[in-house]
């Protein structure tokens, strides 16, 4: 049985990412226009209304723009960890309470399990997912300051990855960002560079990873070519060969990356 993975949008305006496994399928993050990830949705061949829920990751606009408009009208559930969920109630509109779902830990949806872990970013408790059914899995780790120990021993052994790749130092350094901003970003909770990309591939590669993608790329700091060149010239180095020891591809911003299967 396949998992289908298609990043909707991923970008510093917006995250959604859907995932279909067996007779569930389910959204990480709703950070753009409700009707606009419905419509990203239908793009793809897939049912909005036969979503069973939608993921969040934190509760940055750029993740939750669209969840409570969704969750009112699809009638889906929207899981979250009891820190996230306190943060981001007052931003989502009402929602049922039979669809505010609060899952600290790894659970299931019908056949498939759910395996969240925490991520190193500056919200009240960012995690990650990792999304398992019968033997393969594929998971979402953007927003990540750092990669550290604890994403990489929660990565291992996943099909396919997506992959923060935000920005590259030298563009973000050099751009009309506030100074405040530009620390926040390169800070140990911001944002992962290109570069931290690179060397998160090399070691994901070491963990038996052999599908990535590069996603939540900034607007103004960094482009699709740029991500591309900078992690298969650092894995090259490395000795792996892009198309043989990995698959890699780039996630776009603001429109579907295609459907990705595993």
């Amino acid at each position: 049985m396949n998992i289908k993975f298609s990043p909707l949008f991923s970008g510093s305006s917006g995250n959604a990412v859907f995932i279909r496994a067996g007779n569930v399928s389910l959204l990480i993050d709703a950070g753009c226009n409700g009707n606009a990830i419905i419509n990203a949705v239908n793009a793809i061949g897939e049912n909005p209304r036969e979503l069973s829920g939608i993921l969040v990751t934190h509760e940055h606009s750029d993740h939750i723009k669209g969840a409570g408009i969704l969750s009112r009208m699809l009638d889906i559930p929207i899981y979250a960890n009891e820190k996230t969920w306190l943060a981001m109630e007052n931003k989502l509109g009402k929602v049922a309470e039979k669809n505010i779902c609060i899952a600290n830990d790894a659970f299931y949806m019908k056949n498939i399990e759910i395996i969240p872990f925490d991520i190193p970013h500056d919200s009240a408790k960012p995690q990650g997912y990792r999304v398992c059914c019968n033997g393969k899995s594929v998971a979402v780790a953007t927003d990540l300051g750092n990669f550290s120990k604890q994403v990489l021993s929660a990565l291992k052994n996943t099909d396919l990855v997506l992959l923060e790749a935000n920005h590259d130092i030298d563009m973000l350094k050099n751009s009309s960002y506030p100074y405040v901003l530009k620390q926040r970003i390169l800070g140990k909770n911001g944002h992962l560079s290109n570069l931290g990309a690179a060397q998160a591939c090399l070691e994901l590669v070491g963990g038996n990873v052999r599908g990535i993608i590069l996603g939540h790329l900034s607007r103004e700091n960094n482009s699709e070519q740029l991500a591309y060149s900078t992690v298969i010239n650092h894995l090259s180095a490395h000795k792996v060969t892009v198309g043989q020891d990995l698959a890699l591809s780039v996630a776009f911003r603001d429109r579907l990356s295609g459907n990705y299967f595993v």
